[in-house]
């Protein structure tokens, strides 16, 4: 690779291999090599990727949307991880496969799809799951047309302000869209197993942020328009914690409302989104971020 376009923001430089080396950067910071933060079974995630045994996640230092409010901001803006191989990323999913793994979820795994094509250029005995913020490019995701079988892009915004604002993205609601038909082109209609584990498919997610009620309403008609009753499925997240730079936001330095998510899960009742999730109220809380400690990323002496 000559100059580096793999997501929307072609930052056109030719980066360094490993992060240890001298060389260019682009908006990711990092190197082609990936860095890992943690390597763990999940249950965490919807039903359908958690199931009763947990994910296989594979959490990925670094990301190129650098949301302000971002949850995993430890790791996706200081970038804290472990520098691993690509033979070495291949073993950890089969140490995860082996933990009884439903699914190997890659967690914003983009700045690294290189590296993460080479591990998979065998396949999975588990489909992979790709974990990510929706802002990919189109020929990115076909290019991993034959290795990732679930897509789990979020929707963040419709509002181009709060996308620039937020996320420095002011395209981001026709970078995500484009992106997420085309997976969905790749997929076809969702599939699940006896047990209810997503086989293929694409599930889209959305956050909803503190005061973006209208935000969220044009996201679902986005959702409810484009796609067919049995074609995605749809998880609408009340998680919201302030965490990152919210502090610097005020309107968002708080967690969304009892109304705010009554009013969005109504609206997307009446819209007649039905495949797909809801959040309880207990799941806006810190205690369910991870530690980002380099859990299972080393290869254990036994």
């Amino acid at each position: 690779m000559s100059i580096c376009n793999i997501c929307p923001r072609k930052c056109k430089v030719e980066r360094k291999i490993s992060i240890k080396d001298e060389g260019k950067l682009g908006y990711c910071r990092c190197g082609m090599l990936p860095v890992i933060s943690r390597a763990a079974l999940h249950h965490w995630e919807e039903p359908c990727i958690a199931g009763t045994r947990g994910a296989g996640t594979v959490f990925f230092a670094g990301c190129n949307l650098s949301c302000v409010y971002c949850q995993n901001y430890e790791i996706s803006e200081m970038r804290k991880g472990i520098e691993v191989s690509v033979e070495r990323l291949r073993e950890i999913y089969f140490e995860l496969i082996a933990q009884g793994a439903h699914n190997i979820d890659l967690v914003t795994p983009t700045q690294y799809t290189h590296a993460i094509f080479q591990s998979l250029r065998e396949p999975l005995p588990v489909p992979v799951v790709y974990n990510c913020g929706g802002y990919e490019s189109v020929h990115t995701v076909a290019f991993l047309r034959k290795k990732v079988q679930c897509w789990l892009p979020d929707l963040k915004y419709a509002d181009s302000k709060a996308a620039a604002r937020y996320s420095n993205a002011p395209d981001y609601f026709e970078v995500a869209t484009a992106a997420i038909e085309q997976m969905f082109r790749q997929t076809g209609p969702y599939q699940m197993d006896s047990e209810g584990i997503l086989q293929k498919g694409v599930l889209i997610r959305h956050l909803i942020l503190p005061g973006q009620v209208e935000n969220t309403k044009r996201v679902l008609e986005y959702v409810a328009e484009t796609f067919e009753p049995g074609d995605v499925l749809f998880s609408l997240m009340r998680q919201y914690t302030p965490w990152g730079r919210a502090s610097e936001f005020p309107e968002i330095n708080r967690p969304i409302t009892d109304e705010e998510y009554e009013e969005c899960e109504n609206y997307m009742e009446a819209l007649g989104i039905e495949d797909g999730y809801v959040q309880q109220k207990a799941s806006s809380n810190a205690n369910f971020i991870p530690a980002f400690d380099g859990t299972g990323v080393l290869k254990s002496e036994k």
